[in-house]
């Protein structure tokens, strides 16, 4: 735009930005309700590219679009690092920012004297998390997840488990058993009281050839428990007020008067929003709001723990999938703040960790974010602006790398080439985001420990130990 070219544009958005920098006060009062939006993989490369992709879809050029997040006030960097690994996993991260502790890779609700695998070493290393403290304090607390609820980022908020991979009894060795050691899902229902379950996951929670409810022709789907449990029932069970729901029409269903809601929406992780079936599975979107309307019921507040999995987009190298659930993230962001209020509600945003995905290309303002450099490469062939250091996008073709082409490289499952060869592209190591608003939300400042943010949230709330 013309006004662009003027001086006077940028100084009058700077000098509006300043005001509010000079007008910002800290909220130092008690938070009632706490909501952690977790962007599962969303590093800041990830935030810059779906900030343009945003823009983008609203028929804009894209770089000047902001993000819902990224209106909150305050905000520090977290350091991802594990107790054993320089570039983690989402469950030695989960365990840090849900409970407080740094531990080893591959661990859930453990600290770090707890050896990956071995179950022996889980009694006497539990950690609690702060959706179960704040539950010991009265609070509502929910999970919503696009991933199956049994999976390590909401795992940690729950579970105690030498292996984020014990998903149900038939996924653990016989030692693990004999030792004592029970299974994710049975933790799900027996440790913490959770009002609102809201993912994937059903075939974790019932007996072996259980038929899933919405794929009964596919023993692929079926039930996977070895000890003839239906957690469903057990949750269930003990319960005045409680319902259990599989789909989205049960899901609209249901009254926001309820005490607890269980919705297993998939066998095991949802699907990406750009494959969503609109009329049997919800969005990211509608699942926070329905725990947003049960939870905040209660007049002693509530604790909400919201994943989106970004992660797994990238894992494949189909940027267009990771990137549609970060948009996705923040306008389940954007919702819940028109639903609860920055006085009594603090906010926080963040990552569990990054990827090795980036764009570059010296690409002209307004090019698609999905689209190709300008010039072309040493080897003469087109490129994406995006790439990935490694991953499944590796290819060489009669002795050489493929050229990208456009509207090929548009398509929602078109995989951005990669530097290395791998099956699934790795996290990164770098330092992610963390976002706030509401009460106490200036205590995330400067570069920080990714473990202080579950004691930041807390600290704010008034829950042990503070």
């Amino acid at each position: 735009p013309d006004a662009e070219k003027t001086p006077g544009y940028w100084n009058k958005g700077a000098r509006r930005r300043l005001e509010l920098a000079l007008a910002l006060q800290p909220a130092a009062r008690r938070a009632k309700n706490i909501i952690l939006f977790m962007g599962d993989g969303m590093g800041l490369s990830t935030i810059s590219a779906a900030r343009i992709y945003k823009g983008q879809l609203a028929g804009g050029s894209g770089e000047e679009s902001v993000l819902a997040m990224e209106t909150f006030p305050h905000m520090a960097l977290a350091k991802t690092y594990t107790i054993d690994r320089q570039v983690p996993d989402s469950a030695g991260t989960g365990t840090a920012y849900l409970c407080g502790v740094k531990s080893n890779a591959k661990t859930l609700g453990l600290s770090g004297a707890a050896v990956y695998g071995k179950c022996h070493t889980t009694f006497g290393n539990e950690v609690d998390s702060i959706l179960h403290r704040a539950r010991l304090e009265s609070k509502s607390v929910g999970i919503v997840t696009t991933t199956r609820v049994q999976h390590a980022s909401p795992g940690a908020a729950y579970a105690h488990s030498a292996s984020r991979t014990w998903y149900a009894d038939a996924n653990m060795p016989r030692e693990a058993l004999r030792d004592g050691c029970k299974d994710i899902a049975y933790q799900l229902v027996h440790n913490t009281d959770i009002n609102v379950i809201l993912g994937g996951g059903r075939m974790y929670m019932t007996p072996k050839w259980t038929p899933d409810p919405e794929y009964p022709e596919d023993s692929a789907q079926n039930g996977t428990r070895k000890d003839g449990l239906d957690l469903i029932a057990k949750w269930l069970s003990g319960k005045q007020d409680a319902r259990y729901v599989w789909d989205k029409k049960g899901l609209d269903a249901v009254d926001d008067s309820v005490s607890h809601l269980m919705g297993l929406f998939e066998p095991k992780d949802m699907k990406y929003e750009l494959k969503r079936d609109t009329s049997t599975d919800p969005s990211i979107v509608e699942m926070t709001e329905k725990a947003i309307r049960i939870l905040r019921r209660n007049p002693k507040g509530f604790f909400l723990f919201v994943e989106d999995e970004i992660d797994h987009g990238h894992h494949s190298g189909q940027a267009k999938q990771a990137l549609t659930e970060t948009v996705m993230l923040d306008r389940a962001v954007a919702r819940a703040g028109e639903l609860t209020s920055p006085s009594d509600t603090l906010t926080v945003v963040t990552a569990d960790h990054s990827h090795v995905f980036t764009f570059g290309g010296n690409t002209l303002r307004g090019t698609s974010i999905f689209g190709l450099a300008p010039k072309k490469a040493k080897d003469k062939r087109a490129y994406t602006s995006i790439l990935y250091g490694n991953g499944p996008g590796y290819s060489i073709r009669n002795g050489g790398r493929p050229a990208a082409s456009l509207p090929a490289a548009e398509d929602k499952d078109y995989r951005q080439q990669a530097a290395v060869p791998l099956e699934t592209e790795t996290h990164s190591g770098e330092d992610v985001v963390v976002l706030a608003q509401g009460p106490m939300a200036h205590l995330f400042y400067g570069v920080q420990e990714q473990h202080y943010i579950a004691h930041a949230m807390a600290y704010a709330a008034c829950i042990e130990p503070y």
